[in-house]
């Protein structure tokens, strides 16, 4: 019997190309979106089931997770995909902003796993994979709150894996590096207010960074892999870098103090 797996954020980049790389696998995929009426190439496969799913929408999380229940009869793992990116400093971001942020990366995050949990826990088998970032481990300037909703991604994924192990349930953190994605695009919320002068130097110099960071970026596939390989190899390895930017930073940040490695981002920025 094939095993089935939940992705959120499937409509586009890592999210996508999970959902193909497990359905190429011979697994059955629930590939979750907000907007499933504009997807033509994953409805065309039968191992695969779009749907709708909001993870700031807690009926809809509740409605696609019964519906892969419905389709395929159980799930096996969860892929906690969905999410983006504010940039900015703080003081231009309105608190709604703020929320959004928080929400979608964060709680929505949490909403999805509470709704897989009892599925879970009552066939005592369940993998998590919870999408993560070098940036839930680093910070690159002007992203206090994507590296705050990252840094808790690693900590609620952390701790929760002790609470489901006598559940028999796995969780697993994947930290990609730069992607070539949208997450520049329509995943990147990008704010400023020029009238806060103080800031504009580290916003000229991160804007200025960001084409070479991304010049040499993984494609979507590289993470899908290291999705694969957390979601199957049946161990306890927690975390997982995808990318071999994610494990040079990720390296470079474990044998540094913070002095030392905050100094080296602020030389390669320039600020």
């Amino acid at each position: 019997m094939s095993k089935t797996i939940l992705i959120t954020g499937a409509s586009s980049g890592i999210g996508r190309a999970t959902a193909q790389l497990f359905a190429d696998k011979g697994w059955n995929v629930v590939a979750t979106m907000r907007r499933p009426e504009d997807e033509t190439e994953l409805t065309a496969r039968d191992a695969i089931l779009v749907t709708r799913l909001d993870v700031t929408d807690g009926a809809s999380i509740e409605t696609a997770v019964n519906a892969g229940i419905d389709k395929f009869g159980r799930i096996d793992a969860l892929v906690n995909n969905a999410g983006y990116g504010a940039y900015g400093p703080l003081e231009a971001f309105s608190m709604d902003k703020v929320r959004r942020q928080f929400d979608t990366n964060v709680l929505g995050l949490i909403d999805v796993t509470k709704a897989l949990l009892p599925h879970f826990r009552a066939q005592h088998d369940g993998v998590i994979v919870n999408i993560s970032s070098i940036g839930g481990k680093i910070t690159f300037p002007l992203g206090a709150l994507y590296h705050g909703t990252k840094f808790a991604v690693e900590g609620f994924s952390e701790a929760l894996s002790y609470e489901l192990q006598p559940a028999g349930v796995r969780v697993k953190i994947v930290e990609p590096g730069a992607i070539a994605t949208d997450f520049n695009g329509r995943s990147f919320d990008f704010a400023n207010d020029e009238t806060l002068t103080e800031y504009q130097g580290i916003v000229a110099k991160l804007m200025g960074a960001a084409e070479s960071l991304l010049a040499n970026a993984s494609p979507a596939s590289v993470v899908a892999e290291v999705i694969y390989q957390a979601a199957t190899d049946g161990t306890d390895q927690l975390r997982y870098a995808a990318g071999e930017d994610a494990k040079i930073y990720l390296a470079n940040r474990k044998a540094a103090d913070d002095a030392t490695f905050m100094q080296g981002m602020r030389d390669q920025f320039g600020i």
